[in-house]
């Protein structure tokens, strides 16, 4: 469909204006909590429009890329494109027997299940290793074998369906994809990030069975880091009436005036039928508590065949419930088209009421109010599950980072998953969305397109991101490319500015900067300062700072292991410790906010150790299960609103007795006694923004660190001298769960002695069995250099800990893990699966 803009709304739209009462309690004093599902109201109301869950019942197999023999006779012969529904493949044919593929559910990652293969004459150490930016995986032109996937849906149609309109509606699948619909090419998409659509209208069988295939090629890349491989974002089958609302067709945007907010309704309407058709088009708003506070109707309405109309509907709000990080409330907009008499079609879309500014002096602006940017920027992928994770485990993820102070998220390097910017919205994250490349090629644009109509209704969005540490971010040809990419922005969405990050502090000021709304700074944060004295109107934020290396439970610096300590203490070159770009950012106000690379460890990308057997990255403050590292609680103290006391390293240093240990605590209070056996090791005053550390020379027991606020001790923190490990200790997030085959639960398994006492050096393998309506679909242990695969059974801790991921069937029931190893106590936990509400599936 061809774009439309504010300007065509302007031209041809139908205008529809209304005042409507909202909920007058005034914004500070509504509800802090967030809603974490739809206002009841909308989410009750039955939609005509059928959009449906594609994402149960696949099979899947790898193909090849060179031999046609073992690719299911793709490309044999040369005939491929010669015959419309002929000789495509044997996979993509309705009587193909796939008996002996794999059966699987969507998402789904086919590169995590694959082993890590080490690189075939490898520069030796130190240097890099290309292959692992992409974390060893064999994909790629060298791994003809592994680096191709297909998948095959069958599922029928009822003949009621002929007449409508239907397509296939892809999240994100990686990449390079060819869909067939009963043996028909019928649409391809290259992006492995940008969500696509096919229309298969034309194609299906109604009243009897289809196939659907899909061919996915992840022999090329578009990063360098671990990219994972297949479906592995969500498939939907959407069948509308031929007079509809198109893909992404409703946007909804608001302007505060004191205490009303006017919001304007743009409406993309489509009749693809060959009739004209009479209609009319209603819009309802339902505020965050469910209640209809606006109703709004065009005029009757003509429309001709192939016709496609701009509409504006226009409505003021009084005393909205405005959307911030503290109080994230969530309208929806319930659209529908009446045509003789009845609704055709309808959508739900959910929005927030907001404001937004970036200030050069001044930094960002949320409903008028300054609001640091305490920030990370994480790739998309986890322990167990790769690419491929579950809605849950995005919402998962988003809270651990709320939890501990953050407020925005970059989705570095490639527009996300709609369901973690579903979670943004809903607990109050902020977040700069960014496209995969930097170019004003067809593609490219269709891709940056793509992401803005896809997600210019998330409230949480105060940032499009348009390219990251490109090669012609200091030229004359990347500022045009920069232009053209600005103007699209600004035709789909002229409310929010653009940034990019740029990593050369010789070029900001040229090339794009100019184009800029927001100048993105990778690293170099030292130098913003100096930038913002020589242009001073320029806004200005930290897109990448930090970049501390550390691994999870390491104290003792060995760079032959592959593993860095987990003290605030090692960066690469180019970047800084927290404490150091933090003392910059913080007390200026002219800097709108940093993010930290990563929240999240990744796979890939294992600097400072970028070459084999390292697998993963150690910049997160996080690891890859999401196991806190210590940094992790610095800026819990700095970015937080509750006291913090965080004292370590552990305390089992057999073999160091009379050796000096050096020992640290992130705390916001004012001062910090430490203890050692009760003997006080002396006080601290805790320096804004720092740490405060002894050297301590090691004997076993409890050191116990004091801290202290107003002069009164409020905090204490131990570290132990453990015991042997004796006992596996089993904790889940939640200990019940949706019943409807999505839902997960996210257990962190402990290695604990007799008293129950973490041990943290204990590596002791686990193996883990689950029973019930559910199943095991994911380990991990946050190790940069573990090989042990994710999807097996068994998983070995790493200083302590490990994960497993469970996830529900689609029956109600007493979902049960037992983990076991040699010489341990067991332990087993029963999650109970709930009675819910499936989603609407195809079945």
């Amino acid at each position: 469909m061809s774009r439309l803009t504010r300007r065509d709304l302007l031209k041809s739209s139908v205008a529809v204006t209304a005042t409507a009462a909202a909920d007058n309690t005034p914004a500070a004093a509504q509800a802090a909590k967030p809603a974490l599902r739809p206002p009841p109201a909308a989410e009750k109301l039955p939609l005509v429009r059928a959009r449906l869950l594609l994402d149960f019942g696949w099979r899947v197999h790898l193909g090849h890329a060179c031999d046609e023999s073992k690719d299911f006779d793709f490309g044999l012969n040369q005939r491929t494109f010669a015959k419309a529904g002929n000789d495509v493949s044997t996979a993509a044919e309705l009587d193909f027997d796939d008996s002996g593929w794999q059966q699987i559910n969507l998402p789904h990652d086919w590169a995590v299940a694959l082993p890590f293969v080490p690189s075939t004459n490898p520069p030796p150490p130190p240097a890099d290793d290309p292959r692992a930016a992409h974390g060893f995986k064999p994909l790629g032109r060298r791994y003809p074998d592994t680096s191709i996937g297909w998948y095959r849906r069958t599922f029928d149609l009822p003949a009621s369906d002929l007449g409508r309109r239907l397509s296939i509606e892809f999240d994100g699948a990686f990449r390079d994809c060819l869909v067939m619909l009963n043996g028909y090419i019928v649409g391809s998409n290259q992006s492995g990030y940008a969500p696509f659509r096919v229309d298969v209208t034309d194609f299906a069988n109604y009243g009897g069975k289809n196939i659907l295939t899909v061919r996915v090629d992840a022999t090329l890349g578009e990063g360098w880091f671990y990219e994972g491989a297949g479906i592995y974002r969500h498939v939907w089958l959407v069948k509308t009436d031929a007079l509809h609302i198109p893909q992404w067709g409703t946007w909804v945007t608001s302007k505060i005036n004191g205490t009303t907010a006017a919001i304007e309704i743009s409406t993309e309407l489509f009749n693809e039928g060959l009739s004209v058709r009479k209609c009319q088009l209603v819009s309802t708003v339902f505020d965050p508590k469910g209640r209809a506070v606006a109703s709004l109707r065009t005029q009757p309405l003509t429309m001709g065949s192939q016709e496609k109309r701009l509409l504006a509907q226009r409505a003021v709000l009084h005393a909205p419930a405005l959307w911030s990080v503290e109080t994230p409330q969530l309208y929806q907009l319930v659209t529908k088209v009446v045509a003789d008499g009845k609704t055709v079609d309808d959508a739900v879309t959910s929005f927030g009421v907001r404001s937004i500014r970036f200030d050069p002096e001044k930094g960002f602006f949320l409903n008028s109010k300054p609001v640091k940017l305490n920030g990370t920027c994480n790739h998309q992928d986890h322990a167990g599950v790769g690419a491929a994770l579950p809605d849950r485990l995005h919402a998962w993820r988003i809270e651990r980072l709320k939890e501990m102070g953050c407020n925005a998220y970059r989705t570095s390097h490639n527009p996300p998953a709609p369901e973690l910017l579903d979670a943004c919205d809903r607990v109050g994250m902020l977040v700069v969305d960014e496209t995969r490349r930097m170019s004003s090629d067809d593609e490219a644009i269709s891709e940056l397109e793509r992401m803005i109509r896809r997600d210019r209704n998330h409230p949480s969005i105060v940032l499009w991101a348009i390219g990251n540490e490109e090669p012609q971010q200091g030229t004359d040809r990347g500022a045009r490319i920069a232009t053209t990419m600005k103007r699209v922005c600004r035709e789909l969405d002229p409310t929010r500015p653009i940034t990019a990050a740029v990593d050369n502090d010789k070029v900001w000021g040229i090339g794009i900067t100019p184009v800029l709304d927001v100048l993105g700074c990778n690293y170099r944060t030292d130098k913003i300062p100096a930038f913002h004295v020589r242009y001073p109107g320029k806004p200005t934020i930290g897109t990448e700072t930090g970049s501390t290396v550390s691994t999870r439970g390491i104290y003792v610096r060995d760079p032959a292991s592959g593993y860095c300590v987990a003290y605030d203490t090692e960066f690469p070159w180019w970047a800084s410790t927290a404490e150091a770009w933090m003392n910059i950012v913080a007390p200026r106000p002219f800097i709108g906010g940093g993010f930290v690379w990563t929240g999240f460890d990744y796979r890939g990308e294992p600097t400072p150790q970028n070459h084999w057997p390292n697998v993963s990255s150690q910049f997160g403050f996080m690891d890859t299960c999401g196991f806190p590292k210590d940094n992790y609680f610095y800026y819990k103290a700095w970015w937080g609103n509750e006291p913090v006391l965080h004292l370590f390293p552990h305390w089992n240093w057999q073999g160091k007795e009379g050796q000096k240990i050096n020992v640290w605590c992130h705390s916001n209070l004012d001062r910090v006694e430490l203890l050692l056996n009760g003997q006080s090791q002396g006080v601290r005053d805790v320096v804004p923004l720092r740490h405060v550390e002894w050297d301590v020379v090691y004997a076993p027991g409890i050191i116990e660190a004091r801290g202290y606020k107003g002069g009164k001790q409020v905090l204490t923190a131990k570290r132990e001298t453990t015991g042997a490990p004796a006992q596996i200790v089993l904790r889940p997030d939640r200990t019940a769960i949706a019943a409807d085959g999505e839902d997960v639960v996210v257990v962190t398994v402990e290695i604990a002695d007799a008293q129950g006492r973490m041990v943290p050096t204990a590596s002791n393998q686990v193996a883990f069995s689950v029973s019930g309506p559910g199943a095991l679909i994911g380990v991990g242990n946050g190790d940069p250099r573990s090989h042990e695969p994710d999807k097996g059974a068994n998983r070995s801790a790493f200083n302590g800990l490990c994960t497993a991921i469970l996830q529900s069937a689609k029956m109600p029931g007493a979902l049960r893990l037992d983990a076991t190893a040699p010489g341990l106590q067991p332990a087993s936990l029963v999650i109970t699966t709930m009675p819910a509400k499936f989603r609407p599936s195809v079945g």
